[in-house]
């Protein structure tokens, strides 16, 4: 099959969409527990960035899961699926020019790093939402703890399957010792010079 393939040369390039919008794609990837505010930790980040006029697009298990990755399960080898699925689909959203917010559990060391490998090291920044599963579980937004304590959900994250921490995350967020206006500051903060078309 990949032998018959043969890639279009497009006339609009990465430089040019950049020039366009005035500053660099990214990839700004939220990791953590369910419940331990990635999506609420990525929608105000995308919102602040928004007013200063970065073009941004967010990413999450409710436009993913029930769209491109619709037919995939919460097994160990469907959630790896998932994470180079959604790494790809960045990939060309990044391609055409945008920040692109991705809030996913992806609990998997390699998985992450795979991220890193199809979007370039460049690209790519890992946000480490963490909060302990005591936290997330009092939370509960959606009732999936309580589900998977009463067995009705089988391969739940931090319950009955395991969550590898980032080893070197380039922000850590504590969400019970720091304030969100706080963490969502020092997150803009990080991303602003990583966007300016004169960092070269």
């Amino acid at each position: 099959m990949e032998e018959n393939i043969t890639a279009h040369s497009y006339q609009i390039s990465l430089k040019e969409r950049m020039a366009l919008n005035n500053h660099k794609p990214l990839l700004i990837w939220f990791t953590g527990l369910s419940g331990s505010g990635k999506s609420t930790i990525a929608n105000l980040v995308e919102h602040s960035l928004f007013k200063r006029g970065i073009k941004t697009y967010a990413l999450d298990g409710d436009n993913i899961r029930k769209g491109i990755n619709n037919d995939l399960s919460f097994s160990p080898q469907d959630r790896t699926e998932n994470i180079r699925r959604i790494a790809e689909v960045s990939k060309l959203m990044i391609d055409a020019g945008l920040v692109v917010l991705a809030a996913f559990v992806s609990p998997n060391k390699k998985d992450r790093q795979d991220i890193r490998t199809i979007v370039k090291d460049a690209n790519f920044v890992e946000i480490y939402v963490n909060t302990s599963i005591e936290e997330c579980e009092r939370r509960d937004v959606k009732g999936l703890y309580k589900k998977a304590r009463a067995g009705e959900i089988k391969n739940m994250t931090g319950i009955s399957a395991p969550y590898e921490a980032p080893d070197n995350p380039e922000i850590e967020i504590e969400t019970e010792n720091e304030p969100i206006e706080d963490s969502v500051k020092r997150i803009v903060d990080y991303i602003i010079p990583k966007l300016k078309l004169n960092n070269e």
